[in-house]
């Protein structure tokens, strides 16, 4: 476990970078391996500017890995939930492109997501989920989140793989959220047969689905399907959150 003062007050950073010749995994202020690991009331930051590309502030490849009132600040892939299984409560994320991705099975519960301003060549993408294979129980689970811009911002999601699954539900959309709501990887047209991209009784002036993209994939679904995606039945969090010690919700809200 570690403990801070609190978000700012507690800064733990570093600046490396992909533009420094690093690789992404090997750009990270703090890496995270192992098993049931807990932080509380700390910043993350990766200092390195959106000129330098990808620069992650925090690297999760752990398992039962929970944050709690923590901050992560970046640019482009700022927090790389990498694998296993994830829970962030409370926490504030900064970023520009792709700035939350991983193939975790990950749930984010009463978040603030901070769209930031990119380069002039880059559009805000918030999440890039990276599920590779159908069998895979792995996803980024958004409940309760608010999606939120200090600037006149446009973001969306990105499926980034295959497979890709993200689930945004009971959560606040500002207007920085584009009608079409999600964009596809590099032209990828298969991967929209496949990915599985789902809102569920979202708020908020960008949280409209009328407009939102046409693929197979993108549904807006029911909270029977939504349950599938809360603390207790995607990250199985009830049977291990109460030994972290920290709030959680397990159901839909």
């Amino acid at each position: 476990m570690m403990v801070g003062d609190g978000i700012n007050q507690t800064v733990i950073t570093g600046n490396h970078s992909v533009g420094d010749g690093r690789t992404t995994f090997n750009s990270s202020t703090f890496g995270a391996l192992g098993r049931g690991f807990v932080a509380i009331s700390i910043t993350f930051r990766n200092a390195a500017g959106p000129a330098k590309f990808q620069a992650v502030a925090v690297l999760n490849n752990a398992d039962l890995f929970t944050f709690y009132s923590c901050s992560f600040e970046g640019y482009q892939d700022t927090l790389y939930t990498h694998s296993m299984r994830q829970f962030y409560r409370e926490c504030d994320i900064y970023g520009t492109v792709d700035y939350i991705f991983g193939n975790a099975a990950v749930v984010f519960q009463n978040c603030n997501i901070y769209s930031r301003l990119p380069l002039p060549s880059q559009i805000n993408t918030i999440t890039a989920q990276g599920r590779t294979d159908p069998n895979q129980n792995t996803g980024t689970s958004m409940q309760s989140c608010n999606f939120l811009a200090a600037a006149d911002l446009a973001a969306m999601a990105l499926p980034w793989k295959p497979y890709s699954r993200t689930v945004v539900m009971q959560s606040y959309m500002d207007s920085l959220i584009e009608p079409a709501g999600w964009v596809q990887w590099n032209g990828d047209d298969l991967a929209l047969n496949t990915l599985h991209d789902a809102e569920h009784n979202n708020s908020g002036p960008g949280s409209g689905t009328a407009g939102r993209v046409d693929w197979p994939g993108y549904l807006v679904i029911s909270a029977n399907d939504a349950i599938n995606f809360t603390v207790s039945n995607f990250i199985s969090g009830d049977q291990w959150l109460p030994m972290a010690g920290v709030p959680h919700d397990g159901g839909l809200l």
